[in-house]
């Protein structure tokens, strides 16, 4: 087992009182070395998050705050780190024999936190599981579609053989927690929630989940990896932005994420705290339903009349939406600065973006003038939906398009609510102009494409998040024949076509960028990620 006790038992003394350290008197029977060892352990640290965790169960949710909690009890066979760049986890190693096999080699003497251990078999059941989840609100499957067969060489080697050849399947395999067999075959997502089969192999165990309020976990002292710096973690689920700053200020938790905008300069002013911050993966963007002819609900002529079709199937009716969307006023009045504006799905910096893309021109009159050509010269009626406590400012960003779009002679309505009904709502279709977030798990622009804008087939696992139901033969064919190169320079040239396509197409309007802000109190240090995730793992002390 190996112990950090020695960096941190000197510098307790820098520690500011708001960390908690529990007092351990011991029995008699206890050495001194033993008492000290458990005095050195007791480091409690709270966190503030600015959305609910909605179960604990891995394979149910597919979400970027459950993805983030749950890291810390269970692992994938591939991880990224704070750049995204693939690193081993539960797999050591990992290649492809050829153009649809790929070996995976196993980490040896990992246990689960109930003792037992981990082998090939807990991955095949994994991704048997995957799929089968009762009642997932975004389900997993895409990320394991492409494979259809799984051969268990030995304890600890395993080949998955896939249905054409996939370069994405590492990245891919990132998002798939692995569950123990043992627990995982007569569990359900309500055992996971309990706690009674949250059971896996990270750096810290299942301590108490509490919907709306808390995830709590402790440090696993025989983790594999080493021991963690905190003895337990305390996650507190404040969506408030006002109520995770003073949470902060007051010393009820020595760390936030999603720090507000308006209150970075401030904090950032004060000593008393560390700020860390960066480009994200996650894209704000609107998707737009296309999948009916006939217009869809919350799109009606200015007299509240039904439309005799849908305009949101118009390319000129798309362009002129998004021209209308001053991006630049969006990133500095009302993300103050904490954004860049967006062109296609990911930033500049990441793997399949192309230079060629760059974020609409702001044109209210080339607008009107393409509204007018499409039949609408004096605009129409709409809703905009979206979330009001998912996204960085995600309210003021609907209210901001409304404004825009009541220049070129579109009525606009807002309703924003809490992502656990707008997530839910906007998957049945129930809306025509959404607002969503989305945050690419394998820092590549295909996989992004592949889940926002493929024409949906959940058989495929293609577009299963396309909520604007956009469909483009041309761009499915483009994008399908760039996902089956193993070729990463050839792959990444033809991603990049397949984004400008769609993109020239409007099959849904990027907006912005975020950059994410954490803030902890001085004597700590957040290493800031590209995925937006809140680790514990990435908290340090300061010095």
């Amino acid at each position: 087992m190996i112990y950090v006790h020695r960096i941190f038992t000197a510098l307790l003394a820098t520690v500011p009182m708001s960390l908690t350290y529990a007092v351990t008197s011991g029995a008699a029977a206890q050495t001194s070395t033993q008492a000290a060892t458990k005095s050195a352990h007791a480091r409690d640290i709270s966190i503030g998050l600015q959305a609910a965790i909605t179960s604990m169960d891995p394979h149910y949710h597919n979400v970027g705050p459950n993805n983030s909690t749950l890291r810390h009890i269970f692992q994938p066979l591939v991880a990224p780190d704070e750049n995204q760049k693939l690193t081993p986890a539960l797999a050591t190693s990992w290649r492809a024999i050829d153009d649809t096999t790929w070996e995976f080699k196993l980490r040896k003497n990992v246990r689960w936190h109930d003792g037992s251990a981990f082998t090939a078999d807990d991955v095949a059941f994994t991704l048997k599981r995957v799929p089968n989840v009762p009642n997932s609100p975004s389900s997993f499957a895409t990320f394991t579609k492409p494979i259809i067969d799984v051969k268990i060489i030995d304890l600890h080697t395993i080949i998955f053989k896939t249905a054409f050849p996939h370069p994405l399947l590492p990245s891919d395999l990132t998002a798939v927690a692995i569950i123990s067999k043992a627990v995982g075959e007569k569990a359900t997502t309500d055992d996971y929630n309990s706690g009674k089969a949250a059971i896996g192999t990270g750096p810290y165990k299942f301590v108490e989940y509490v919907a709306n309020q808390r995830v709590v976990v402790k440090a696993n002292y025989d983790y594999w990896g080493g021991e963690e710096p905190w003895d337990k973690v305390t996650f507190k689920m404040l969506t408030s932005p006002a109520a995770r700053v003073a949470a902060l200020l007051s010393g009820n938790v020595e760390m936030i994420e999603t720090v507000p905008t308006a209150d970075i300069s401030q904090l950032e002013k004060n000593t008393k705290f560390a700020l860390s911050n960066k480009v994200s993966n996650r894209v704000i963007y609107a998707h737009l339903n296309q999948h009916q002819d006939k217009a869809p609900v919350f799109l009606t002529d200015k007299a509240g009349k039904a439309l005799e079709k849908n305009p949101l199937k118009d390319l000129r009716v798309r362009k002129a939406l998004s021209m209308a969307i001053n991006r630049d006023a969006i990133v500095s009045r009302v993300m103050e600065g904490r954004a860049v504006a967006a062109s296609q799905l990911l930033a500049d910096n990441f793997f399949g973006t192309s230079r060629k893309l760059k974020p609409a021109k702001f044109d209210p009159e080339g607008a009107k003038k393409l509204l007018a050509e499409a039949g609408y010269p004096n605009g129409f009626a709409m809703t905009i939906h979206g979330p009001n406590n998912r996204y960085i400012n995600d309210a003021a960003i609907a209210q901001t398009i409304a404004q825009f779009y009541s220049r070129i002679g579109i009525e606009v309505k807002v309703d924003t609510m809490p992502s656990s009904v707008y997530f839910t709502r906007a998957s049945k279709l129930e809306f025509s102009y959404m607002v969503l977030g989305w945050g690419t798990e394998s820092g590549e622009q295909g996989s992004a494409l592949r889940s926002l804008l493929a024409t949906y087939d959940t058989a495929k696992g293609m577009g299963v998040t396309n909520r604007g139901r956009y469909s483009n033969p041309a761009f499915d064919k483009a994008l399908g024949e760039a996902l089956v190169t193993m070729d990463d320079k050839k792959r990444e040239s033809m991603i990049q076509r397949a984004a400008e396509m769609a993109m020239e197409d409007v099959g849904l309007i990027p907006l912005h960028y975020e950059v994410s802000t954490w803030a902890t109190t001085k004597a700590l240090k957040y290493i800031p990620r590209t995925d937006q995730y809140t680790l514990a793992m990435n908290l340090k002390l300061a010095k």
